[in-house]
């Protein structure tokens, strides 16, 4: 019997029939595609079908992307491929304790490149692989590198640094918000103003009008 807040993950191949009488019935599924290369997701081939399992972590996760999208936002690929490789870690990892493992960090020259391949590509979708890609690295290893390294996931460090060239433009620019939003690779006006407001405590509007000189 499915419970109010239970976790019940089915390996690729496998059939789950369903019955329900008299419910309101309301969940969120994530759907993950068998050949998806990320960390922890290879492992899900190996698991038993699980049911009414607990986990804070993905209920969060899940909730999260359930409410940007139903507020009509599009996630950023890299926050996708994130979220999916940590619930693939987590759902393989729900019967079992694994010991905290240490990682190495990046290079000066690593990360340069890196960091100039998200400058070049700026107001495009920047995905995990793409960034593992540009140092020759597998996806987990880069991932758990550069977090080492700068203290952010990839995608956090992507998000931010829109936001912080996004300061820039609302000081010393007159182009519009909207204008602004298309330049850094926001879905939308609305998605860049919820995200600047997350990281700031304030909409962009607020930030340019406490920024300009008169105020």
């Amino acid at each position: 019997m499915d419970r109010p807040g239970a976790l019940t993950f089915v390996p690729a191949g496998a059939e789950r029939q369903g019955f329900y009488r008299d419910v309101n019935l309301s969940y969120s599924a994530l759907w993950i595609d068998p050949d998806i290369r990320l960390p922890g997701c290879e492992r899900l081939r190996e698991l038993p079908i699980l049911v009414n399992k607990k986990d804070v972590v993905i209920a969060t996760l899940l909730s999260s992307l359930r409410d940007e999208m139903a507020l009509g936002h599009k996630p950023d690929t890299a926050y996708v491929e994130h979220l999916v490789a940590l619930v693939s870690l987590r759902v393989a990892n729900l019967n079992r304790e694994q010991p905290s493992i240490r990682h190495g960090c990046l290079s000066r020259r690593a990360l340069g490149r890196v960091r100039d391949y998200i400058d070049a590509h700026m107001n495009a979708d920047i995905s995990l692989s793409e960034l593992a890609a540009v140092v020759d690295m597998a996806v987990d290893s880069f991932a758990r590198r550069f977090k080492a390294t700068t203290g952010l996931a990839p995608y956090a460090y992507v998000i931010e640094e829109r936001v912080r060239r996004a300061e820039v433009l609302l000081r010393e620019t007159g182009l519009s918000i909207g204008s602004i939003a298309f330049r850094l690779g926001f879905s939308s006006q609305s998605h860049f103003t919820a995200t600047f407001r997350r990281l700031r405590g304030m909409t962009p509007r607020a930030y340019r009008v406490n920024s300009s000189p008169e105020s």
